[in-house]
């Protein structure tokens, strides 16, 4: 089954979603720990009251895994489960 043209269209489009995103939140996760490490100064310019610039960041870091899982669900629902759906039923079509 792995081997099929359907299965390997499957994991194709699973990795063209999930390396490019895993990427860039590492990337963004990176430029956060770099900023808190190489640019205190800059993390703690104030924005409003006890809120700086690093807390801002860091606190971006959780919407952004949030935006993502969103993002993630809904191109699985459109691209990623109609596939696996149908592989799913050809392997329970075969047995």
């Amino acid at each position: 089954m792995q081997a099929t043209p359907e299965f390997v269209e499957l994991r194709r489009k699973l990795r063209r979603f999930v390396f490019p995103m895993s990427a860039a939140f590492l990337v963004w996760y990176l430029l956060y720990v770099l900023l808190a490490s190489f640019a205190p100064g800059f993390m703690a310019i104030p924005v409003f009251g006890n809120i700086n610039v690093g807390l801002i960041f860091g606190l971006l870091q959780f919407v952004t895994t949030f935006v993502i899982t969103t993002v993630y669900v809904r191109y699985a629902n459109r691209h990623l489960d109609p596939a696996a759906e149908k592989i799913r039923e050809q392997i329970e079509g075969a047995a």
